[in-house]
């Protein structure tokens, strides 16, 4: 009798931490917890990525370039930062400068097909290098989710959201490029590091 409770018991209290730790790990990917981070590695895409602007790291007090878009939609480039790994993000702050809530557009992400399969993003972001003549594209991870920003919806008046776009690097030996995105001016940025 002892052997069979305690074979229950060892059972049910297995089955009650599967059941805790599925909790835990769907509490984690809700949409209230800290998605808005940027991934430690190109290869680790997030649903939805980026860091509060308060907590980037390197980040200028001047932007190195500010964007108007449509309906009051500002974009403010922070930082644009080459690391060891071969890679540049881009990090920033989407602004709705308007006086009601604000739909991000969908042209932000793009038109390739790849990309318009996980939602609205910022993955029609480029970087020109025109000394190289060369397009540098939002990267991707393995399964074609871009390494940037996803999951975005609305901005309320005079809210902001942190946004980051990651792309290959140019050679060393270039430090200025050109900053595309769908519905926003071209502007030149330094790539530092």
């Amino acid at each position: 009798m002892s052997i069979r409770f305690t074979s229950t018991a060892r059972r049910g209290m297995v089955a009650m931490a599967v059941a805790a730790g599925l909790a835990l790990g769907v509490a984690g990917c809700g949409s209230g917890g800290d998605d808005n981070k940027k991934p430690d590695t190109p290869a680790s895409a997030s649903k939805s990525s980026g860091s509060d602007p308060s907590a980037q790291e390197g980040q200028s007090e001047t932007p190195l370039a500010e964007l108007t878009g449509t309906d009051g939609l500002l974009l403010q480039i922070t930082s644009a930062d080459r690391d060891s790994g071969g890679f540049v993000t881009v990090n920033g702050v989407l602004k709705n400068d308007g006086d009601k809530m604000l739909v991000i557009p969908s042209a932000l992400r793009g038109d390739e097909t790849e990309i318009l399969q996980h939602g609205t993003s910022l993955g029609g972001a480029t970087l020109v290098d025109s000394k190289g003549k060369k397009r540098y594209y939002v990267l991707r991870d393995t399964d074609g989710r871009p390494l940037t920003t996803t999951g975005l919806t609305t901005i309320k008046a005079g809210g902001t959201v942190a946004v980051f776009m990651q792309f290959p690097a140019p050679p060393s030996t270039t430090t200025e490029v050109s900053f595309e995105l769908p519905t926003f001016p071209v502007a030149t940025i330094k790539i530092s590091g």
